[in-house]
């Protein structure tokens, strides 16, 4: 068990409370003043959003300007960029998706969006660029041709990939939401995908807890399968309960067995070594007060390293008789009273 934690969130973590169903409950809490929070509260690492890192309505010299005092502020402050993930889900021109749009122009303009997410990132000192494709899907099957929208997704891949030779794109999938359907729902999908890049040494996999519980699928057995192929380069810690609207509840909060079971295997097998970080993407209930409204990101951290504290208390020996033995039930008994605090 050698595992080296170090911990980031994104600045849309710490929000005003708005949903679908109603408007904002608390007052914004400014950039700087998050970006403290994260220094006092031991994360390392800030996850950003092309354009939560800049205006993309600058002109070019200007975001540049920008940026350079963003990295100088953070690195004041002991922080570094994460990553850069182009946000294009909430720009009106790419409704119907950016690089799986069924009209050639609206896909240019998505890969040009995105090629500016990688000179953000370069310019941030990162070259992880994260691709959520959050409304590369459908809500009519008949709406894109399921083939032709994996094609396109090839071609992006590949053209970022020809764009900077050195970073590395880390698809992060999930199953529908906002979409009915996603393209590539889960890391299984989004490897093979890789695999015919251009350039597949450099194409791996963040994985969210919910988004694999959204798809009926065990987070760990997720983050194993990307372990074993040694792609898990980023992982969204978070909980969800059951397959529902994306929560990203307090990591832990909901099942604390598979919660267990993710600390168990990222430190087994040493994540983290390469300089991976360990993501939270949490959202603030609905119904803290201002002054309460931080304590998501502490306690998920909180919760992690006692888990960790567990993991690394497991007799191994032990494990392995049971296994050998077959009793499983002994062995699930075993877990459990770890979990409790029992001998």
């Amino acid at each position: 068990m050698a595992g080296i934690f170090r911990f980031s969130f994104g600045p849309w973590n710490i929000h005003e409370g708005a949903d679908p169903f109603g408007p904002p409950v608390r007052e914004p809490i400014e950039f700087w003043e998050k970006m403290e929070f994260a220094a006092r509260g031991g994360f390392e690492g800030i996850q950003f959003h092309d354009d939560d890192a800049v205006d993309l309505n600058l002109s070019f010299p200007k975001q540049e300007k920008k940026l350079r005092e963003l990295k100088s502020r953070l690195n004041s402050l002991g922080l570094e960029a994460e990553f850069i993930a182009p946000r294009l889900w909430e720009d009106p021109l790419f409704v119907d998706g950016g690089f799986t749009a069924n009209d050639p122009k609206i896909r240019e303009r998505a890969l040009a969006r995105s090629k500016r997410a990688v000179d953000i990132a370069r310019m941030l000192g990162t070259k992880r660029i994260v691709l959520w494709p959050a409304r590369e899907g459908t809500y009519c099957r008949e709406a894109k041709d399921a083939k032709v929208a994996i094609d396109y997704f090839l071609e992006y891949i590949n053209a970022l990939l020809e764009y900077d030779k050195e970073i590395k794109i880390l698809g992060e999938m999930k199953p529908n939401e906002p979409m009915d359907s996603c393209f590539s729902p889960t890391t299984g999908h989004f490897l093979a995908l890789g695999g015919y890049s251009a350039d597949p040494e450099r194409v791996g996999v963040l994985i969210e807890s919910a988004h694999a519980v959204l798809a009926n699928l065990e987070p760990s057995e997720e983050m194993g399968l990307a372990l074993a192929l040694g792609k898990l380069w980023g992982i969204h810690l978070n909980d969800q309960n059951n397959l529902k609207f994306d929560q990203d509840k307090t990591f832990g909060s909901v099942n604390l067995r598979r919660a267990f079971s993710q600390v168990y295997l990222l430190d087994k097998y040493n994540y983290g070594h390469s300089g991976e970080y360990v993501g939270l993407d949490i959202k603030v209930m609905r119904t803290q007060t201002q002054e309460n409204s931080l304590k998501h990101l502490i306690y998920s951290k909180d919760i992690f390293l006692m888990l960790l504290e567990k993991v690394r208390s497991v007799d191994e020996v032990k494990l392995e008789e049971l296994r050998q033995s077959r009793d499983y039930e002994e062995l699930d008994f075993y877990i459990t009273k770890q979990l409790l605090g029992r001998d």
